[in-house]
């Protein structure tokens, strides 16, 4: 969870999430509300009938506790149901609500997404309840949905209408409302050119009862100048993976080599909008920075960099087009245009589990050419410098998302052999 939202006011708070949610294209102009409840019992909302891409702080609107409304606008329309899941659960202290399209695909075949496509989304999301449909805005809405979240759910298909989400704060609603939409795209890309494959609880069971990095505690620690750089590097790209929907706030792990087999790496239980310098993970001969728990596969990162004196920076992340073949038996062949193959050639896939500390790593480290598949997990992308190795995910996307897109319009015609081999020749010899 973030160690700054808890110091920024609701309006703010609720701002920046929307503004998140907008950009990213999980909502419209006109669609979707947030809500935080305070400890006086008032509650912040997102305003009724104004424009989510230009929201400010002060077009939030307060409810307090006896009705009254402070504020220049009204507030949002679906106002009863935020109320009435407050009342049904004390322990939810924010709820957002959205119309993100993955989601309404869902909605309107009134299916709920297998949250057991990722391995960690089950943890996250917990159980998806289901709210018959109803009147947007009516009392009756809020009563059904109330019901819901009094059977212990978190998260919510709204029948023919969307998803609404609630958390103990605004950070841990987004977290399940970006991880649910995430298995949705993922379930829905995966469907377009296979079958997806789903795992068991005791796979996910496995994945979670990894201890995060046990390691011992550095008895001093040193922050130099190229080593602070490379903290600001690991925090912009990590910012932009997650602009660019090519990571999600409870997952993906940055690293970069520093010296020799030491290296810097993103932390774990830290919401990756809100990454800071401060959270950065020195690992230096094994050992950790003393205070801070590092990402859970630090020790993939450490074998890796162990093992390819070549590779300075490592990304290892969840994006949609990706894992829709990470989570079928499609084969993902890159030999779609000039750059894809360049850079990337071919991306073995590894199976789930290979990836646990108490499990084999050699087949992860033998495979780790500039992207390796980990089924049902992640994808690992390998480089130099950072933003090339950036730069490669971006074009592992956008390749994944060519070939997910065409496969609607017939079947992929690669790059043959002969062509193949003359890009050899000129980029690669």
């Amino acid at each position: 969870m973030s160690k700054n939202i808890k110091l920024v006011h609701p309006r703010d708070q609720i701002t920046e999430v929307i503004s998140r949610i907008y950009k990213r294209g999980m909502t419209t102009t006109s669609g979707g509300n947030i809500s935080i409840i305070d400890d006086n019992g008032d509650i912040w909302v997102t305003p009724s009938a104004i424009d989510k891409g230009s929201l400010r702080s002060s077009d939030i609107i307060c409810v307090k506790k006896d009705g009254t409304i402070v504020g220049k606008h009204k507030p949002s329309s679906e106002f009863p149901f935020h109320k009435a899941i407050y009342e049904a659960r004390p322990d939810i202290k924010s709820v957002i609500h959205a119309h993100p399209p993955a989601l309404v695909s869902f909605s309107i075949v009134r299916q709920i997404p297998n949250t057991n496509i990722i391995s960690q989304a089950k943890h996250i999301c917990g159980p998806i309840g289901y709210a018959k449909y109803r009147l947007p805005g009516s009392d009756d809405l809020g009563e059904v949905i109330a019901e819901e979240f009094e059977k212990g759910y978190k998260a919510i298909i709204m029948e023919n209408h969307g998803t609404v989400l609630g958390g103990s704060d605004l950070t841990d609603a987004f977290e399940r409302f970006e991880a649910l939409e995430f298995c949705a795209r993922t379930i829905l890309y995966g469907s377009q050119i296979g079958t997806p494959n789903y795992l068991t609880d005791d796979q996910i069971d496995q994945f979670e009862a990894q201890v995060p990095a046990e390691r011992p505690e550095m008895e001093s620690i040193e922050y130099t100048s190229d080593e602070v750089e490379k903290r600001l590097e690991i925090c912009e790209i990590v910012k932009r993976s997650c602009q660019q929907g090519l990571m999600i706030s409870s997952y993906g792990t940055v690293s970069m080599r520093w010296k020799d087999n030491d290296f810097l790496i993103t932390p774990t239980d830290v919401n990756r909008w809100d990454i800071d310098l401060d959270d950065i993970v020195q690992i230096k001969d094994g050992k950790r920075e003393t205070g801070k728990t590092p990402s859970r596969a630090t020790w993939i990162h450490q074998e890796i960099y162990k093992n390819n004196p070549d590779i300075n920076s490592i990304i290892m992340t969840q994006s949609p087009y990706l894992m829709a073949f990470g989570v079928t038996d499609s084969y993902l062949n890159v030999r779609t245009i000039p750059e894809s193959w360049i850079f990337l050639q071919d991306i073995p896939s590894v199976k789930y589990g290979t990836h646990f500390k108490n499990n084999n790593n050699s087949e992860i480290v033998e495979n780790c050419t500039t992207a390796l598949i980990i089924q049902n997990d992640s994808v690992i992308i390998t480089g130099d410098k950072l933003l090339q190795t950036f730069d490669y995910l971006e074009v592992a996307e956008f390749s994944a998302k060519s070939i997910v897109m065409g496969h609607s319009l017939g079947e992929m015609v690669p790059i043959n052999d002969d062509q193949v081999e003359d890009l050899r020749k000129k980029f690669l010899a």
